[in-house]
């Protein structure tokens, strides 16, 4: 790369804000064309700033993934909140997400006036899932984010499932604000997330799925042990989903261990690949009384 090429060469930080379940990790997982994040229909699945890193002949784009602002009921509630705080303040663009298909509420209108505090940032909104809108919807959310601030670069509407030329108009817009800089990343991977972390994410989103009520809220999933065997074709994983109570561990075990089977069939489907081995999966669930309240558990649990 010439002197001249890394002048205009632009890296930087980008992360989505929003309402949980807005669309922000499907988003981050399109940009960057790999599932770095895990997605589900139960609020505040992410729970961590997860980095995906989107390579361009022009720039480097790194997306920051957070949990969606709420209003916290727990510790643990409180915890994220702060961290997506923390995030803003680092960050060079904010995207503010909100669905074609929801009416912009109260708690829309909260977010995009709390970024008032983070005036390094410049500012764009997005306006997702419109391929599950009409036109008619996708026009009234245009006009109700776009009265919601002043200082929006852009407005843009897009669907990270459909892909296409939207995902690239954002690409381009994030990539025109970000400050010249050089590369922070190398540019052969994706993310920076440790091998144990995302194969933890992959046995949570597999243990989401099908759960009711509160009980998204209360599993957590920590990987215990990991080493290949001697002949390098099978790689054996011991790890733990936790609950808070009796009921939900009987929830996640189910009928005679036959759901605890399914959530290891399924999350086994997504972790070979990342492993390069076959996987042998031991999945322990274990109790750990009230955890999204108490300080020493969620620290062991690393929140």
């Amino acid at each position: 790369m010439t002197a001249s090429d890394q002048t205009d060469f632009r890296c930087g930080f980008v992360t989505f804000v929003g309402r949980p379940n807005v669309g922000k990790s499907t988003l981050m997982n399109a940009l960057v064309g790999e599932k770095i994040a895990i997605t589900s229909e139960k609020p505040q699945t992410t729970r961590r700033a997860i980095r995906g890193i989107v390579n361009r002949p022009g720039g480097q784009l790194i997306v920051v993934d957070t949990p969606g602002i709420h209003r916290p009921r727990t510790l643990l509630g409180q915890r994220l909140n702060d961290l997506v705080d923390n995030v803003l303040g680092d960050v060079d663009v904010i995207a503010f997400c909100a669905p074609a298909t929801e009416q912009v509420g109260p708690g829309d209108r909260r977010i995009a006036e709390s970024l008032d505090g983070f005036a390094r940032a410049k500012k764009i909104a997005l306006i997702t899932k419109t391929d599950a809108a009409t036109r008619e919807q996708i026009t009234e959310r245009l006009l109700e984010v776009d009265a919601l601030r002043e200082d929006w670069t852009a407005v843009i509407p897009l669907s990270a499932l459909a892909g296409g030329e939207q995902l690239e108009v954002l690409t381009d817009e994030v990539l025109s604000l970000l400050p010249p800089s050089p590369a922070l990343y190398p540019t052969d991977i994706a993310t920076d997330e440790s091998l144990e972390d995302r194969i933890a994410e992959i046995i949570r989103e597999a243990a989401l799925e099908g759960v009711r009520d509160e009980l998204p809220h209360s599993i957590a999933v920590t990987v215990d042990d990991m080493a290949p065997r001697e002949d390098g074709e099978i790689t054996d994983i011991h790890a733990s989903v936790v609950v808070e109570r009796d009921s939900q561990k009987g929830i996640i075990i189910g009928h005679r261990g036959a759901r605890l089977r399914d959530v290891g069939t399924r999350a086994r489907a997504q972790i070979e690949p990342l492993v390069g081995t076959r996987v042998f999966l031991k999945l322990h669930v274990r109790i750990a009384k009230e955890w999204q309240r108490d300080p020493k558990q969620l620290g062991r649990l690393g929140f």
